[in-house]
């Protein structure tokens, strides 16, 4: 399933209960969902390419040689089809400290980030941060984790925080259990929806109708 469109309704999970993609490794449907960012692009990538299946282990390669000629979510999803040969897991997802998997993650970051029509200069990257997060949370603290996948949702469909509200929220998750921080994030996500703006969280911008790129 595509992400979000710009403008696009929130909605809830009939499984975790959350905003959709917001509910983590716990929520198997958010995951997929999650997961379904990196997959389509890369479904459509190999459709360019005119590649089947059994090449994408060397496409995969050649992306990960020149990540910073590629779109974030084809160097994530080509990541994904590489083996590390130090700890074995899925290149750059193996456990911090593993030299081939923090070597490949730091890499990823040389991709191409290309902001959608109608969104603020760097939504893109936030989206690309938090999805990275959320699909590789060991690599952070618990409380960095989650403040990421609960405001996925807002960055998908086109809000980005200012720097004020980004710690302003940053410092609510640290200070809170996870249940009152889910509930006082949700909350705050409600009010910027109920403003009616895409763009950074306040400023003046149009809440187009909802739907999937």
């Amino acid at each position: 399933m595509a992400r979000p469109a710009v403008g696009a309704a929130l909605r809830r999970c009939a499984e975790c209960g959350g905003y959709e993609y917001s509910g983590g490794a716990a929520c198997s449907v958010c995951r997929e969902l999650v997961d379904g960012i990196v997959e389509s692009e890369w479904s459509a990538f190999l459709r360019e390419w005119d590649a089947d299946r059994d090449q994408e282990a060397a496409l995969a390669a050649m992306v990960v040689s020149e990540p910073d000629r590629h779109d974030w979510r084809v160097v994530d999803a080509a990541l994904d089809r590489l083996g590390c040969s130090a700890c074995g897991e899925r290149l750059g997802r193996g456990p911090v400290g593993c030299s081939g998997c923090d070597l490949a993650h730091g890499f990823r970051y040389a991709a191409i980030e290309t902001d959608r029509p109608g969104v603020p200069p760097g939504n893109e990257h936030a989206v690309r941060v938090n999805v990275s997060v959320v699909r590789r949370p060991h690599a952070t603290s618990d409380r960095e984790a989650l403040a990421r996948r609960l405001t996925l949702p807002l960055v998908l469909v086109g809000f980005l925080p200012s720097t004020e509200e980004a710690q302003r929220l940053s410092a609510l998750v640290k200070s809170s259990s996870t249940a009152e921080a889910t509930r006082l994030v949700e909350r705050a996500i409600e009010e910027t929806v109920a403003r009616g703006h895409v763009g950074v969280w306040g400023a003046p911008g149009k809440f187009i109708s909802s739907g999937h790129e």
